[in-house]
Order: C-alpha cells, then structure tokens, then sequence
C-alpha cells in the first residue's frame, strides 16, 4: 500500500488537474481530449508488497501474489486492503496427506515426508507412500516382505522372527537353547519349569502364522520368569556351583528372547525376594548410539549402544539388561580356586562376596572381548567392622563354576561401593578379601623379650630338678621333663615358627613344635595321674621311670609320626611353621590337649575331694597333706596357664584378632617364668637349697676347726634336718 503522503498527493493533483483540465479522475487532457493515465506506471508499488498492480480505463485494481491474500477479497485498490502471508498448512490440512508434515513459509509451504512415506524430493506436493518391497533390498532375510500404508513387515519363515515389530528383519530362534536334558532333570527342579517354559515361548514366537500380529507379552513372560526363578532360589541356596552357573545362564538366554517384546523402551521390574531388573531396548532400522546408563538399588551400568548392539550384523533392535540377584551370593560365597594371584606374601586371603550378584546381558552376541569397557557400579553389603586388612575384588563367574577376575579391573573402591572396568560381560560380584594383619612391632618386641626371659627361667628350673637333691622324687622327674619339654617348645617356637622358608626347614620345625607341645601336655597328664595316685592309691603310689619316658615322649611321637605319614604337606603353611588348619591336620594337637584337659580335670576334682575326706579324719598327717594341697594347687594352676594359653592360640592361627595375639602372646612368653614361681620360688626346700647355694658362693670357706663336731645339739639338728629332706624328697 503507498504512503499517506503520496495518496494525499495524488488526490490534491487530481482535484487540481480537474479543475484545471476538465477531465475525470484518472484522465488527462492531450490536445484537447481526455486521455486515460496508468495508475500502475505513475505510482510504483501503488498496490503494496506481494501484490500485482492493474490498470483499467480511468481506474486500477489490485491482486495478490500466490501465496498471500487480501482479508476483504480478491480485488481491491490502495485505498481498501493489502496482502498478507496466506497460511496453507492451517488452511488445508491435508495438503502434504497423512504421510507428511507441513511447515508454513512466507509466502509458501514445505511438505516433509515420516518414514515410510516420500514427494520425490517436490516439497510442495503430497506425501505418498513408499513401497520398501519393491526396492530389490534383501530387507527381511530370512521372511517374505509385505508392504502396508507407511511401512512393511516380515513374514518369518519357521525356526525365525522379527519379535512382532515391523520393519525388523528375521531373526534366527535357537529354541534348543532351553531343552532340558532327561539325565539332568531331576537334579535341575524349578529350573526345568524356566527351560520348559521358555522353550514353549520360543516355539511360538518363531511360529510363521502369528509373525506380525503377535503382540507384545514380554512384561508378562517377565514376571512370569522371576516368579519361577523365584521358586529355585527359596530353599536358600544352590549346592553345586553347576546349578549356580546353570541358573545364570538361562535367565540371560531368557532375558534375551523376552526384551525385544518389551513394549517400552526402558522397562524396571522389582521382586521382593528375588531379581532386580532394568532393561533398555532401542528399535530402528538404523543402528542406536549414545551412552547407556541403568541403574537399581544395588548395582549401576553404565556404557554406550554401540557396545551393546555390536559391529556385527544388525536384527533391528539392540538391548541392554542389568540383572540383581538379591540371594544368590549366599550360594556362591566359595569357588575361590583360580584368584591365587591376591595372595599376598605367601599369606593367602580369606574371601567373602562382598555385593549382590550382577549379571549385564546385550544383544550383542560377541562380548568375549568389548572394544570398549563396560563400568559397573556395585554397592557393598552391609557387613561387621572387620579388624583385617581388607581388600576389595571385581570379579565375574566363569563357565567352569568359580570366580575369576581375568579382565575386570577394581576402580575406586571404598567402604560403600566398587566400580569395575570390564573388557567383557557375564555375571559379576565383588569380593572382600580379608589379609591377616602384620604382628605389630611391640607384639613382636614382646615375644622376643617374653620367651627369651621364659627361657632363661627353664634353665634355672631344669638345672634346679636336676641338681637340687632334696626334691628329687617322681614328681620333680615329671616337673623336669615338662620343663625340657617347654623349654624346647619354646625355642623352636621363637627361632623358627615364621621362618617359612625353605619348605623341608619349615615343615621340621613345625614337626617339632608339634611333638614338644604335646610333650608338655603328656608331663601335664603324667602330674595329673601321679598327684591321683599319691591320694587315692596309699600303697605303691609312685610311677615306674619306663612308663614315665613311654608316656611322655613315646605317645608324641606316635602321634607325630602318624600324622605325618596320613598329611604330610600339612606341616608348614605359608604364615608359620605350624600345623595346616587344612583338612583337620590340626586336631592331630587339639584333640590331644582337650583329652589331657579333660582327664586332669577329672583327677584333680577326685584329688580334691579325698583331700578334704583325709583332712576331716580323726589323726590325719597334716604336713603331708598340706604338701599335697600345694602340689595340686600348682598342678591345676599350671595347667590352667598352659590350657588358657592353647584357647587363645587357637583363634590366633586361624583368624588374626590382635587382642587374641597379645593373651596368648603374654601366656607363652611367661609361662617358663610361672613354671619357677610356681615349682622354685614357692617351694621352701627350693628356696633353702638356693639360699644354702647362695651362701656358699658369697661366703669364703672356713676351716673345718672352726666347727664344733661335740656340739650335740647341732648333730641332732642335722639328722632332724636330714631326715625331713628324706621323707619329702619320697613324695
């Protein structure tokens, strides 16, 4: 339309022109005649933008250009209407057809076309539909084409299928995968109703009549499979790491078959008792990419479509599934054989699985060797606060039944969740491997100090029983060998108990420590039966030297060489030079000692009881006696320290704790010590022996001229002392 200005303009020259000319509006005077003016040609753009100027005799009108239009008609003049943008896709609705999509332009439109649907590249006509079976491309494989409005779908032949979604090409069932051997199937139970249920799946997926109408029922035939394995798993565990590997592979091979049927595209199913799953699906006739993260309560996945489709030959679909097991590692806590190599100084570990079992299926059929990791995030157990050191492991269960940790690689590993890094897929775990703890420095001073002070001790008890006549006697035989005993045990035990190198040195020394522990032990026993026998068997209550020595070292050494000929390899393990915790070795000792235990119990309650009999007759001999209370005193005290000792010692070969270390540290370092408190020290006779020992050291000799031999009182002393000592050193 033309300014204001130039209306007004014009209307002025016209008004002028007709009074000065006489001629009409639209007419100029030439020679005397009124000739018509092109309005079009004497006003440029007198009809504004978009539209087409007109000249008529004495007048002019106005059209639109395709595309515009003028809101008061098709006709009109400067005065009375413009052309403005002519919205086609608003207008007709179905100007690009039902296979297309219109986009308004200034002055025109642009039809683009859904897959399945084309306009040759003309984007202002119609979208048609696009025959994709007449194209000559081998689209469905192994099926026959059938083209429908937009699209077209499979027609599988028997034993394939396209999963009942269009444009997918025919896809190979291998139903055989879930056969159920005869042989097997007894010991298989509820995992015979998965195979045998998924077998009858399968076969009717891969049934040609239904391939394209079959309808989604995955999210059905989902639940239907945790259900059942539901029903395996509810006894609480799996026996044989068979069974294990078993049930882990069919619901992989199951999930495989289900999640193209899935209808969304990410589905999440949770059961209380049994399986967590997430599972993504992508469908297209081009291969998805991007990253891909799943993630539930107890487990995370992350990687990317790629990976999960593969290189390989693409069916039209990819998928991706991150599987929790909430039971299943009670079942597979064990089958540690193949991780040799976390052995850490020689120490070998103790495992524990640490997190839920995972297992990550794709549809990819080669995940051996992933050209790109794949990240798993499992969250940790709630476990105990454990006093060892602990380690964290990423590994997946083999085909052969155990835990391996071949290509998975542990990251960021706290006391909450590990990552791990896996070049391939299978079903995963970590594993909490528990190290014993190094002794400490002061435990060790301690030992040292401890047994060196004990051994210093034995030797003074040893030349103590050998030398001092005025004990000598049954008892204090069986007080010497139990010091040669200690004494020895404990040598080898300082010297040699960590010394695990070389194998034959260690397997001696642990042979020696068996045979002298048990030594002191049959010297224990033979104190027992001797303090019995002084008690309850008046007449002949001493013990024969031979029956002493088969006793004491003879029954030992059967023991020792028994076990030795039926668990050779049991003496010596990788932390100490002692017995193998390993196929019972160790009962070999412990079963020794509780019988001793046991036994000495009972002959010191009987000891007691006729000790409190005889202190109650009329005329009992209360020197003896009281000797004897003492005796048994030491006797069950003795043997309390040895037996305390062997609880403790107990828990410290078999799993580290450090406040067992220091108890059973303290009572083998001191126990020489209280042996010569107990058997020298409190002993009057020991104690005058020393005193007498003493005195002639520190004392100079006086000539025999300075003793009265007429005293009479002093020889009557003499005697009265001789035959004390006579009468004690009998007991």
């Amino acid at each position: 339309m033309g300014s204001v200005k130039e209306l007004f303009h014009l209307g002025l020259l016209c008004m002028l022109w007709k009074c000065l000319s006489g001629c009409d509006q639209g007419f100029n005077r030439i020679n005397r005649e009124c000739v018509d003016v092109d309005d079009c040609k004497e006003t440029p753009n007198l009809c504004g933008n978009h539209s087409k100027c007109f000249n008529t005799n004495g007048s002019y009108y106005c059209n639109c250009e395709p595309g515009f239009k003028n809101q008061g008609g098709v006709n009109f003049t400067a005065l009375d209407g413009e052309c403005r943008d002519d919205n086609e896709c608003t207008n007709n609705n179905t100007i690009c057809g039902h296979g297309g999509k219109c986009f308004n332009l200034i002055g025109s439109f642009n039809c683009t076309c859904h897959p399945g649907y084309t306009n040759n590249n003309h984007i202002r006509e119609v979208c048609k539909d696009i025959n994709e079976c007449s194209t000559g491309e081998d689209l469905c494989k192994k099926g026959t084409c059938e083209n429908i409005d937009g699209s077209y779908w499979c027609r599988c032949l028997k034993g394939y299928t396209n999963y009942g979604i269009e444009k997918t090409p025919c896809s190979k069932l291998d139903c055989d995968n879930f056969s159920v051997d005869s042989k097997n199937a007894p010991s298989l139970g509820g995992l015979a109703d998965i195979l045998l249920m998924m077998r009858n799946s399968c076969l009717a997926l891969s049934n040609p009549s239904a391939a394209g109408e079959v309808k989604p029922e995955g999210e059905a035939l989902l639940e239907k499979l945790f259900t059942a394995t539901e029903v395996v798993l509810s006894p609480g565990y799996l026996d044989r790491s068979e069974d294990v590997s078993h049930l882990l592979s069919t619901v992989e091979k199951a999930i495989m078959l289900i999640g193209p049927q899935l209808k969304d595209h990410n589905t999440k199913l949770e059961t209380s008792e049994t399986v967590d799953a997430v599972i993504a699906v992508q469908r297209g006739k081009t291969r998805p990419t991007g990253p891909i993260h799943l993630s539930s309560e107890n487990a995370a996945l992350d990687t990317d479509w790629t990976t999960a489709a593969g290189m390989g030959s693409y069916p039209g679909f990819a998928l991706a599934a991150l599987l929790s097991y909430k039971n299943l590692e009670i079942s597979v806590n064990g089958s540690f054989e193949e991780l040799t190599e976390y052995e850490k100084d020689g120490a070998e570990p103790t495992f524990n699985v640490s997190s839920r079992v995972v297992s990550v299926v794709v549809s990819n059929p080669s995940t051996e060797n992933l050209s790109h990791h794949v990240n798993i995030t499992l969250r940790h157990l709630q476990k105990k606060k454990e006093s060892r050191e602990v380690r964290y492991i990423c590994v997946y269960w083999t085909e052969r039944g155990t835990w391996s940790s071949d290509g998975c690689d542990t990251h960021h590993p706290n006391t909450t969740y590990t990552v791990c890094k896996c070049n391939h897929l299978s079903s995963f775990a970590v594993l909490m491997a528990l190290y014993p703890m190094e002794h400490p420095f002061e435990l060790v001073l301690m030992t040292k100090i401890g047994l060196g002070l004990s051994l210093l001790c034995l030797i003074l008890c040893i030349l103590t029983f050998k030398f001092c006549r005025s004990i000598q006697g049954t008892r204090t035989t069986i007080h010497l060998h139990l010091c040669i005993c200690l004494f020895m045990a404990d040598l080898f035990f300082l010297t040699g108990i960590s010394q695990t190198e070389p194998v034959a040195g260690c397997r001696f020394i642990a042979a020696m420590l068996h045979f002298f522990f048990l030594g002191v032990f049959s010297w224990m026993l033979l104190e027992g039966v001797q303090l019995y026998c002084m008690v309850v068997r008046v007449f002949n209550a001493t013990i024969r030297p031979l029956y002493l020595f088969i006793t004491g070292y003879g029954a030992p050494l059967v023991i020792v060489i028994i076990s030795a000929i039926i668990r050779p390899t049991g003496y010596g393990t990788n932390k100490h030079c002692w017995l193998s915790l390993k196929d019972g070795l160790i009962w070999s000792f412990f079963g020794p000692v509780c019988f001793v235990i046991i036994a000495n119990v009972f002959f010191f309650i009987i000891t007691v009881w006729k000790l409190a009999q005889k202190f109650a007759s009329l005329n009992p001999d209360l020197s003896k006696l009281h000797k004897i209370k003492a005796f048994t005193v030491t006797a069950i005290a003795q043997m309390c320290i040895l037996g305390l000792m062997w609880v403790f010692g107990a828990f410290l070969f078999q799993e580290f704790s450090m406040v067992a270390a220091y108890i059973f540290t303290f009572l083998n370092s001191l126990q020489g010590v209280l042996v010569f408190i107990m058997h020298c020290l409190l002993s009057k006779q020991v104690r005058d022996e020393y005193a007498h020992f003493l005195s002639c050291i520190c004392t100079p000799q006086k000539r025999y001229s300075d003793f009265s031999s007429t005293n009479p009182s002093s020889s009557q002393s003499q005697a009265s002392q001789s035959g004390r000592h006579t009468s004690e050193s009998k007991i």
